[in-house]
């Protein structure tokens, strides 16, 4: 199947909130999504961007049943690790399920290696769920180390009132 790779830019944000939302879908989070096409545009094409993106699109001819030509996106930021240095953190890797299976996940993959390795990053990081076992597979198979086996790093996060009230324990006047 051909399909091409490319930076995604602002025109693209229905598209990668739509594969967002498939996204939840999949890992049984649609709830948790609390952005909009809005916020992409916003975030990640103002004057200070907070992420980068890659987007996979096929041609006319080969677009999805419902008519898509954008079928997959790589959503990543920097990051800095003080052992490291710089490193890239790749948020959401997704390709529509029935484009699956014809090298672009690993694509895009693959050029989010290429954008570490051009912009001196240490390491390309990401998070899966436990049970996506095809996705672990998936990054295994091209040499992903699980650091929860193998390190025993666990991924913790505030969020909500728990973010709310840690907050609010914050020094008062450099107390």
């Amino acid at each position: 199947m051909e399909f091409k790779i490319r930076a995604a830019a602002k025109e693209d944000c229905e598209e990668i909130f739509r594969m967002i939302m498939e996204l939840a879908v999949f890992e049984n989070m649609p709830d948790q999504v609390k952005i909009s096409h809005r916020e992409l545009e916003n975030h990640g094409f103002g004057p200070n961007p907070l992420f980068e993106c890659l987007v996979a699109e096929v041609p006319q001819e080969e677009k999805s049943k419902e008519g898509f030509t954008v079928v997959g996106y790589a959503l990543y930021f920097y990051t800095y690790s003080t052992w490291r240095a710089r490193a890239l953190h790749l948020e959401d890797l997704y390709v529509m399920p029935e484009f699956r299976g014809n090298g672009i996940g690993k694509g895009l993959l693959s050029k989010v290696a290429e954008v570490a390795k051009t912009q001196q990053c240490a390491r390309l990081q990401l998070s899966v769920l436990d049970w996506n076992t095809p996705s672990r597979d998936f990054y295994s198979a091209k040499g992903a180390q699980d650091l929860t086996v193998s390190e025993g790093w666990h991924l913790i996060r505030f969020d909500g009132e728990n973010l709310d009230n840690l907050a609010k324990e914050a020094p008062k006047d450099g107390r």
